[in-house]
């Protein structure tokens, strides 16, 4: 494992280090592919946009503030390359019900499970996935920006105003309006499977 940190390895980059970009990409390929594809909900978008934004961080690394970490900046790039992409798109979102960013490999969605749970536990578990990407997408862009890096990324309060360049302090007050409007989306979902099983 490399121990060298992430701003030492862009900083090894820009002096013609050969390998030291491809250990960043290494590092947070599936983790930017994992934001990028709960954020877009399509897998192959996200595989794209994770391309992008390395190419991003790659042709802008010279202009990387070195105050900064490079997490936070590199988050800012994937959010915002997913920002432009919804745009174009008119928000219309796209999931399919095999999507997982938990996996390993060079993109999760090309990966194979090695150990896979019986068929009825799987397909249990896949439509809860499948329930919360829907209901995530139904948030506001704000929340579930900030509820993805907050709860799914596990990104600390510092560097989630960072990537937002908001105070703390809002990051917390958002992040805890963004899992209430997910609760509330949440027990609807739930009270209308309750309703759809007691139905049948």
């Amino acid at each position: 494992m490399d121990r060298r940190g992430d701003e030492q390895l862009l900083a090894e980059h820009l002096a013609g280090a050969p390998d030291a970009f491809g250990q960043l990409v290494t590092r947070y390929v599936n983790e930017v592919y994992g934001f990028l594809c709960r954020f877009v909900g399509n897998e192959a978008v996200a595989e794209d946009l994770t391309q992008d934004t390395f190419v991003q961080v790659h042709l802008s690394a010279a202009s990387f503030d070195a105050s900064r970490a490079f997490k936070p900046w590199l988050y800012t790039i994937a959010a915002n390359k997913a920002r432009d992409y919804l745009r174009t798109r008119g928000r219309r979102q796209e999931f399919s019900l095999d999507a997982s960013a938990d996996e390993d490999g060079p993109f999760p969605s090309q990966a194979l499970a090695a150990d896979e749970p019986p068929l009825e536990e799987r397909l249990e578990s896949e439509e809860q996935r499948e329930i919360v990407r829907k209901l995530i997408a139904r948030m506001p862009e704000h929340l579930r920006l900030i509820l993805i890096l907050g709860y799914f990324q596990q990104l600390p309060y510092a560097e989630i105003a960072d990537v937002l360049h908001i105070p703390v302090g809002t990051v917390k007050s958002r992040l805890h309006a963004a899992v209430n409007y997910f609760a509330r989306l949440w027990r609807g979902a739930q009270q209308r499977q309750a309703q759809g099983r007691g139905s049948k």
